[in-house]
């Protein structure tokens, strides 16, 4: 496992897909984003995923220039046609505009329509809790379905992560679920690898349930919603509201013929406390919830103390910040093949 320190992998992020025909701006925002996923673990939406952006761009199914449209803006709540440009980046303009506005209305809502891959939702959290802000997201892509409604048998949903940051005077509370009991990554590398999942988190065409992530990857199989067979009602209504609020509220989703492959839908809400009791007596309430938390007696199963979610994902950034951001070795030649043959230094590993 090579580490490279942070902004050296940043910039070597930034030039391969500046090379491969990426704006400026749009590179260095999905550049950041990128290597914020693989600080905090996020490793399969970290800079792994830069040799298929690059093959995006180079198929034009990913545009590497251009703006967003905006369709409406009422302020407080906004709605762009993101025209398959880079999800990174569009979140990332999306966000600081919300927490810009969030000052003024208290509450500021935007939805984006037509976006290629957003990356890691956990990996936009910290640049709105690190400003005193809650934030709310959730994506869909409506180009795609691997997971059947409970108790169907036809994909219809995509796993359909919602996400939420909430600021602390410490850590922030970051949460990052599906409403999947997997998702789409680890299926296909289990497929991949002829492993199975650990229990039955799908089913086969017929709607019997199975470990076997090929039913999924090559049988016309789905994912299970989460709560699997038993409780997957859950998950299921989880999903829908996601894919309704992203793409009811852009008018682009499974009604209309998506743009490509991927042409994601993004929801996102920016709140201000001070908009509300304030900051210091939101701050006081989820530091006394975090605490209450993680003093909590383990259970012996456990292996450990009681973790809020997001306490992993900081241990992992901190020691990144401190001793390099970790890329597997396998990878690493990978990128430095790439960086060769575009003529981008290499950095060192550490």
């Amino acid at each position: 496992m090579a580490r490279i320190e942070q902004g050296a992998l940043a910039a070597l992020a930034q030039a391969l897909l500046s090379g491969a025909g990426m704006e400026a701006d749009k590179a260095a925002a999905t550049a950041a984003v990128l290597v914020e996923g693989d600080m905090i673990g996020h490793d399969t939406h970290g800079v792994g995923l830069l040799p298929w952006y690059i093959d995006e761009l180079a198929a034009g199914r990913m545009a590497g220039a251009g703006t967003y449209d905006v369709v409406t803006d009422r302020g407080a709540s906004f709605v762009w046609n993101g025209n398959s440009l880079p999800g990174a980046w569009l979140l990332t303009e999306a966000l600081d505009l919300a927490c810009a506005r969030a000052r003024e209305f208290g509450v500021v809502t935007g939805v984006i329509g037509n976006a290629h891959h957003t990356c890691a939702l956990s990996a936009f959290m910290r640049r709105v809790t690190e400003r005193g802000l809650i934030v709310q997201m959730n994506v869909s892509n409506p180009a795609a379905s691997r997971v059947a409604p409970y108790g169907g048998t036809m994909p219809v949903l995509t796993p359909n992560p919602i996400a939420a940051g909430f600021p602390t005077s410490a850590d922030p509370v970051l949460i990052d679920v599906s409403c999947s009991i997997t998702t789409t990554t680890m299926t296909q590398s289990l497929a991949a690898r002829g492993e199975r999942f650990p229990e039955a988190w799908a089913l086969t065409a017929a709607g019997e349930p199975t470990d076997d992530p090929r039913e999924v990857t090559e049988r016309g199989g789905s994912m299970m919603p989460l709560g699997g067979a038993l409780k997957g009602h859950k998950g299921y209504g989880l999903g829908l509201m996601v894919e309704l609020l992203g793409q009811g509220l852009s008018g682009r989703g499974r009604a209309n013929t998506p743009a490509g492959p991927l042409a994601q839908s993004a929801y996102l809400q920016v709140i201000d406390p001070e908009a509300f009791a304030g900051l210091d007596a939101f701050t006081a309430q989820s530091d006394h919830l975090a605490e209450a938390c993680r003093s909590n007696p383990p259970a012996a199963s456990n292996g450990g103390p009681v973790r809020v979610p997001g306490d992993a994902a900081a241990a992992k950034r901190r020691r990144a910040l401190a001793g390099g951001v970790p890329v597997a070795d396998a990878l690493w030649q990978r990128l430095a093949g790439l960086a060769g043959a575009a003529g981008v230094a290499v950095p060192a590993t550490t």
